[in-house]
């Protein structure tokens, strides 16, 4: 199936290896698509709970420097 604004590069056995959206018709989707990316990226990377990093930046000092 081929879509408008959608174009696959293949290497020399035909196989997809990218892919090249069109920004100007599906920019929107596309900025979804990239943020599940990025989440994936983290999954099961160890989280801190916002005000334990709060904490940490006034212990030291640096809460006003990144606020």
């Amino acid at each position: 199936m081929k879509m408008d604004g959608i174009f696959y590069l293949t290497d020399e056995h035909n196989n997809r290896k990218f892919v090249q959206i069109d920004l100007e018709k599906y920019g929107q989707i596309w900025e979804d698509f990239y943020d599940g990316l990025l989440s994936e990226t983290t999954k099961g990377e160890e989280t801190y709970p916002l005000a334990e990093i709060v904490e940490a930046l006034e212990k030291d000092g640096n809460l006003k420097k990144y606020v």
